[in-house]
């Protein structure tokens, strides 16, 4: 019997993107070193390595966000305790979204996500720091 899939992903990102707000890259870029706010990329840390990173962004890979934000978890990291805005980014802007949405539906606020994400960061001129990869 075949799967029916009743909700796509482009339905979640649609949804997620009604209730959330969205930055676009070049306003994004205006808020690196704001001491108010904590930019946040969720991409695979092979994704850092290959493409850059945001300077002073933290990496959230999305596979542990939500152990990362609930400060009941073992996993838990401070930096989601802060007074801050977090402003999510994956590659092109549809993985933050859903990111975006699940840290609002948690309790973190404000949040916000970069639309296009870093692929439009990088096109508006944003600034990009090349990874050293982990020597083992």
């Amino acid at each position: 019997m075949a799967q029916n899939i009743t909700l796509t992903t482009k339905m979640m990102i649609d949804q997620a993107r009604a209730a959330i707000e969205e930055i676009p890259a070049t306003e994004a870029i205006k808020l690196v070193g704001d001491p108010n706010v904590m930019l946040v990329d969720i991409r695979d840390v092979r994704e850092l390595q290959r493409d850059g990173k945001v300077p002073g962004a933290f990496h959230a890979p999305r596979g542990m966000l939500e152990f990362w934000i609930d400060p009941t978890s073992p996993y838990y990291k401070d930096v989601f305790g802060q007074d801050k805005k977090y402003v999510f980014f994956c590659a092109g802007g549809m993985r933050s979204v859903l990111a975006t949405k699940v840290a609002k539906d948690m309790g973190l606020q404000p949040v916000a996500h970069i639309i296009g994400g870093f692929g439009a960061w990088k096109t508006a001129g944003g600034p990009v720091e090349m990874v050293e990869p982990k020597k083992a």
